[in-house]
């Protein structure tokens, strides 16, 4: 098998992670404008410039945070990195980099998703009444682009690399989510168990597509650590942070042993180190030293075993294709 290009396994690793991160941004500005239009009009919107630590960017840009503003902000400002249409552009350009390896349904699908973006209205299409049919139509983009990747990608080491990123951003966004989230709601640690508004435990659940897997878990009742549990290390969820990890692991493992790639020695060290500390752990003991310190850890991590896997595979030296 031809080795494959150090550029493109990186261009192949971030094309997913955006493409995942465009779909999550999407479902959680969706739940979050649902719940806050079913809240008498009392919209908070900071809870979001918090989730991706953009309220210094954001209020640089904008005089204060509307609907209006941070719809605008996350959807089609191309000054914000973080925005959707940002993440659409980078995959994108990830892509082009990749027309040699990627699929024609692949890149047209891409194509025919950004120009889309391009041609909305900021005035019409951003207005609060309409949110939630075009978060679902993002939505529902960025799930096509997963069904054509998964039916037309070739499988070699690129479709690894594929998976890796979606994996790992899937993890780290499901991290991003609880942990703002659930401080959101639960201020003080005494609040931990006590009756909640159960709209915003489904509001938690349904930000990461999770509610209705909960409900197969948990038929009746509703807790924050039920919850909390659920996202982090359900066996089940494909969403949960265990099973994103489980799966980074297996590619790691895959990576060194079906193309023996010796450079992933290191990533897949701290892959299993982070996969033994989730499978070892319990919801209980978690909260009872801090939920928060534990996702800042998880976080932390996270940015680590990205770095550590473009040390292996990207920042390589020429020729720069991965091979033994």
């Amino acid at each position: 098998m031809a080795a494959l290009l150090a550029r493109y396994a990186e261009c192949i690793f971030w094309m997913a992670r955006y493409m995942e991160r465009a779909e999550n941004l999407a479902c959680i500005l969706d739940v979050h404008e649902t719940f806050a239009r079913d809240s008498f009009g009392s919209t908070n919107w900071l809870p979001i410039l918090r989730l991706n630590a953009d309220e210094k960017r954001f209020f640089e840009l904008y005089p204060t945070a509307s609907v209006k503003n941070v719809l605008n902000f996350y959807v089609l400002d191309q000054k914000n990195p973080t925005s959707i249409i940002a993440a659409i552009a980078a995959a994108r350009e990830n892509a082009r980099q990749l027309r040699p390896l990627i699929s024609t349904e692949m890149w047209a699908h891409l194509n025919m998703f950004y120009n889309r973006l391009l041609a909305l209205e900021p005035a019409t299409d951003l207005a609060q009444h309409n949110i939630q049919r075009l978060c679902a139509s993002i939505k529902e983009a960025c799930q096509t682009h997963t069904g054509i990747t998964e039916g037309t990608f070739f499988r070699d080491q690129g479709w690894y690399f594929y998976q890796l990123g979606r994996n790992l951003e899937r993890a780290d966004q499901a991290t991003r989510v609880l942990d703002i989230k659930y401080h959101t709601l639960l201020p003080s640690p005494r609040d931990v168990g006590t009756p909640i508004d159960i709209s915003q435990w489904n509001s938690l659940l349904r930000s990461a597509a999770g509610y209705h897997a909960f409900r197969r878990v948990y038929p009746r009742g509703m807790t924050p650590a039920a919850v909390a549990g659920f996202l982090l290390f359900n066996d089940n969820f494909p969403r949960s942070v265990l099973v994103c990890m489980r799966e980074v692991d297996s590619l790691l493992n895959r990576l060194n042993s079906k193309y023996r790639l010796r450079r992933g020695t290191l990533p897949l060290e701290r892959s299993d180190e982070l996969l033994g500390n989730l499978s070892n752990q319990t919801i209980e003991s978690v909260i009872s030293v801090g939920l928060h310190e534990y996702l800042d850890g998880l976080q932390i991590n996270f940015a680590k075993l990205s770095n550590d896997i473009a040390q292996a595979f990207f920042l390589i030296d020429q020729p720069g294709t991965l091979s033994a």
